[in-house]
């Protein structure tokens, strides 16, 4: 396939060097300074840039037919306008705030967990996320993912970060040097404490797993997630 980097930060670099080593060519590296019309050389699109330029990139991807997997968090605001125009345009789309294979099989962990837990009031749900100083959204996309995933099979309201109501979900975010990402959900009782636990080692876990999804999202429409790709039921 023909790939346009769409951010060119540590990311992206991990990106070209793992595409390349599986046959790919990388036909364009966009940064904020880049012009978009290089897109246009690509088969397909893999983004992670930034919040502010995520939208531009998703939108310019999609009204120029370009199949595009989006790795930024911090968007999704804008989301629902983005999956329209998708729809609208008849594009190919898959956003994730996670692409690594062990994340999404953790995300499917913890909604099993989440639901069998849901009976035991005594137990409050926590979760804890820690990552490099230079990570710009705070909580983490994942971690969010994860809250909404629990709250989908609880009579949790929402989350809240550093938050004290006990019908929300608690988020403690701490930014520690260049911890590449760890994610702890922890049920509390005052008998016992019982959590469930992804710790990333590499950044080519999250790279790996959006090839992945470009190769699989290349030659179809509409709008899919990782699970899709993952064929995770």
């Amino acid at each position: 396939m023909k790939i346009a980097l769409l951010g060119y930060g540590k990311m992206g670099k991990i990106v070209e060097k793992l595409a390349v080593k599986k046959g790919h060519t990388i036909v364009s590296r966009i940064n904020q300074y880049s012009s978009k019309e290089e897109i246009l050389k690509a088969d397909i699109a893999i983004e992670f840039s930034t919040p502010q330029s995520a939208v531009s990139n998703i939108k310019f991807c999609l009204e120029n037919n370009i199949p595009i997997v989006s790795g930024t968090t911090g968007w999704l605001a804008h989301y629902d306008k983005m999956i329209k125009l998708c729809e609208n345009r008849n594009g190919s789309f898959i956003y994730a705030s996670n692409f690594s294979i062990g994340v999404n099989l953790f995300f499917s962990i913890n909604e099993y967990v989440s639901n069998l837990m849901e009976p035991w009031k005594d137990y409050q749900v926590s979760i804890e996320e820690v990552h490099h100083n230079q990570k710009l959204d705070i909580p983490s996309g994942t971690a969010v993912t994860l809250a909404e995933g629990i709250i989908r099979n609880s009579d949790k309201k929402n989350w809240e970060l550093n938050g004290t109501e006990a019908e929300n979900i608690n988020i403690t975010a701490k930014r520690i040097n260049d911890i590449k990402g760890t994610h702890i959900i922890n049920y509390d009782s005052n008998i016992d404490t019982i959590s469930i636990k992804h710790e990333a080692h590499s950044r080519d876990g999250f790279a790996l797993g959006a090839i992945l999804a470009a190769e699989w999202l290349a030659d179809k429409k509409g709008i899919f997630t990782m699970k899709d790709v993952l064929q995770i039921k």
